[in-house]
């Protein structure tokens, strides 16, 4: 959903000449599966962290216009909320001690960010949810001004044809009705990309959707929404509602949600396009003019605009993404599951962890899909949302086991060797690795910080809403000191 859109109405002749051309860019994305030489020789990373502003008093700033213009840097761009915006870094390779000089160039860029940000009256956050956000923020003003933004809330409910009902059991509960799909802008989160070969890809996204749910339970930072303590990872069950097109009816039926985990191991990346094309209707049916079979033909690559955008709008935790630079096709892994922050130090460890984890376990030769049902890990994932560092997890060889004990006995090391074969340095595998290791032990990660906080604040006296204003700015001042969360100290 990156992409800038321009029509507004669609008609059933668009709708039709659209679902014949994404199924025609679908038999050339098979051919070139099966003939083109995709860049994966010097397979590089990349990462997207999702920001939220907030003014002086810890409340939501709807200034990412103006915070844009103040920051004035290509690699900062607008998100769904006008209190939202995201930095999207480079691609690189892993290799050598890159990790540090890539945390080195995104604090800079953040503390860029943050200086011009604060002429404008904003501050930037890397935080899961805002804690300070309220049900009357997220309303259709909330929405930033793209036009893609307005289009796609307009498409979302028109193919629902009701209201939303968000319903969230967790410490707290939470049941809200809204008209439009701001609460999606709650939302805000870290994604990692991963170039891999047309052979490979299977292999690394089932070993993504094997660790999911570990993925979470170790970087939950989204306890609280709506001032109501809920999951651990609040973003999960939230996103998954907040742009669900389906009726209560259409569910009932067994129709698959848009926000999704799958229900199976795949062989090929061409099964997810394929699912994509097969089980969701376009909520954005906009065709261009090339013809993708006669640009193959002729030697040339197509960009396949249809396909790519249909996938942006089917809301995969673990996303496939192709896409053509300087003229070559390549493919790439996109994770979805964690949220921002607490800081950047944190975000580096969570991707080392991921790299390092997923290198070994889609490079085993027995892998680790073929030992667990895909509905394991679907269960996984959404007790690991619920529970975060806390959570008990079902794994293979060690039955349920909390994942605390199953990251310190037998990931820490599957990571370490991923990172060695990726090229890593010594130094740098232990350095954050050991932060992994350090939040398992202490039990303590952004969600943990965040809810301790506020039960100690408000042991000490202070309302809900004043103890989550104060959490925030205890918060901000840690996030900038870039000490890992598990370093982080509690009121006394």
């Amino acid at each position: 959903m990156g992409e800038d859109v321009e029509q507004a109405n669609f008609t059933r002749e668009d709708r039709a000449k659209y679902r014949h051309k994404i199924r025609r860019s679908l038999d050339v994305f098979a051919a070139m599966l099966r003939e083109s030489r995709f860049d994966f020789e010097r397979p590089l990373t990349g990462m997207e962290i999702e920001l939220n502003l907030v003014d002086e008093n810890c409340d939501p700033a709807m200034r990412n216009a103006e915070v844009l213009g103040a920051i004035a840097d290509p690699d900062f761009q607008t998100e769904l909320g006008q209190f939202n915006i995201e930095i999207n870094v480079p691609p690189r390779r892993l290799a050598g001690d890159e990790n540090a000089d890539l945390e080195r160039t995104l604090r800079a860029s953040l503390n860029n960010a943050e200086k011009h940000s604060s002429t404008v009256g904003a501050h930037t956050v890397m935080i899961g949810i805002l804690p300070t956000l309220r049900r009357e923020h997220m309303t259709d003003a909330a929405l930033s001004a793209n036009p893609r933004y307005k289009l796609l809330n307009e498409q979302i409910f028109a193919a629902r044809g009701e209201d939303l009902d968000i319903r969230i059991d967790g410490v707290d509960r939470l049941a809200v009705t809204t008209d439009t799909i701001a609460p999606e802008s709650a939302c805000t989160s870290t994604q990692f990309h991963l170039q891999v070969s047309p052979a490979q890809f299977a292999a690394y996204w089932n070993a993504a959707q094997v660790i999911a749910g570990v993925q979470v339970a170790l970087g939950a930072n989204s306890p609280l929404l709506f001032g109501r303590e809920l999951w651990r990872e609040t973003r999960i069950p939230l996103f998954e509602q907040a742009t669900d097109t389906r009726s209560e009816e259409i569910r009932a039926q067994g129709v698959r949600p848009r926000v999704w985990f799958g229900e199976r191991w795949i062989t090929s990346v061409f099964d997810l396009f394929e699912e994509n094309v097969r089980y969701f209707p376009a909520l954005l049916p906009i065709c261009d003019d090339a013809d993708p079979a006669e640009l193959l033909e002729r030697g040339e690559i197509p960009q396949l605009s249809e396909l790519r955008l249909h996938n942006g709008t089917v809301y995969r935790w673990n996303r496939p993404i192709y896409d053509v630079v300087r003229g070559r096709p390549h493919l790439r892994v996109e994770n979805r599951v964690l949220p921002a922050g607490p800081t950047v130090v944190d975000t580096m460890a969570n991707a080392a962890f991921y790299y390092g984890l997923i290198r070994t376990l889609a490079e085993a030769e027995r892998p680790l899909w073929t030992q667990m049902s895909f509905s394991a890990a679907e269960e996984n994932f959404h007790a690991c949302a619920r529970h975060g560092i806390d959570a008990t997890v079902f794994w293979p060889g060690m039955g349920y086991i909390q994942v605390t004990e199953l990251v310190l006995r037998r990931l820490l090391p599957m990571a370490h060797l991923g990172l060695e074969r990726w090229g890593v340095s010594q130094g740098e595998r232990e350095r954050l690795l050991g932060i992994v290791e350090q939040r398992c032990l202490t039990h303590r990660n952004g969600a943990a910080w965040q809810v301790q906080t506020l039960h100690a604040l408000e042991a000490d006296g202070m309302d809900r809403q004043a103890a989550l204003h104060e959490m925030l700015r205890r918060y901000l001042p840690l996030m900038h000191e870039n000490k890992p969360v598990h370093e982080w100290p509690y009121p006394s």
